[in-house]
């Protein structure tokens, strides 16, 4: 099935449970702290994203599990997540932190699955104008991913340097590259 195909039957269940969400191939619902180590598997076996320490995702699933979501396929394994926090001095924007989709499922429309259904339960629950993500040049796959959200939800889509590679500590960082995609309307 492809990504387009996959959206299409995107779907929301019913009022009753805001949390969860379920696309043709996997259910997208809230990360629960036992998640964690499973995400921190993601993270690392993605082979792109910054690796944070196991602790962190655990304590990630714990406090931050209202602006995350995790995609589980028929069995319940954990096959993809997106992590975000709403940000303290503009609390209408969501920040994704990492998404990540295990390699099984990648190119089936997971990572803009779980975009759209995070950004559908927050917008419900606390409100929802922009959504922020940083890229490091050459992503093309975040690049695509950030652009077809933007496209679907006819919001416009701007790039702006955020951090320069002189603001890290470690030699050999790209500047990281500030997505922002809004207005959203919900």
């Amino acid at each position: 099935m492809t990504a387009h195909a996959e959206l299409a039957h995107y779907r929301k269940t019913p009022p009753s449970t805001p949390s969860t969400a379920t696309t043709s191939t996997v259910r997208i619902d809230r990360p629960r702290p036992g998640d964690g180590r499973l995400l921190w598997r993601l993270a690392r076996d993605s082979r792109t994203l910054d690796l944070n320490s196991a602790y962190s995702y655990l304590l990630w699933c714990r406090d931050f599990a209202g602006t995350s979501a995790v995609a589980r396929d028929s069995s319940g394994r954990a096959v993809g997540f997106v992590s975000g926090y709403l940000r303290p001095d503009s609390p209408g924007t969501l920040l994704v932190w990492q998404i990540a989709v295990d390699e099984s499922v990648r190119g089936l429309g997971v990572a803009g699955a779980l975009l759209d259904g995070l950004s559908a339960r927050v917008a419900a629950e606390h409100g929802l104008g922009s959504l922020e993500a940083t890229v490091s040049p050459g992503n093309l796959a975040s690049e695509r991913l950030f652009a077809a959200y933007a496209a679907r939800h006819g919001a416009t889509l701007t790039r702006e340097v955020l951090f320069t590679p002189e603001e890290f500590p470690d030699r050999g960082y790209a500047p990281e590259v500030l997505h922002r995609i809004g207005p959203l309307h919900f």
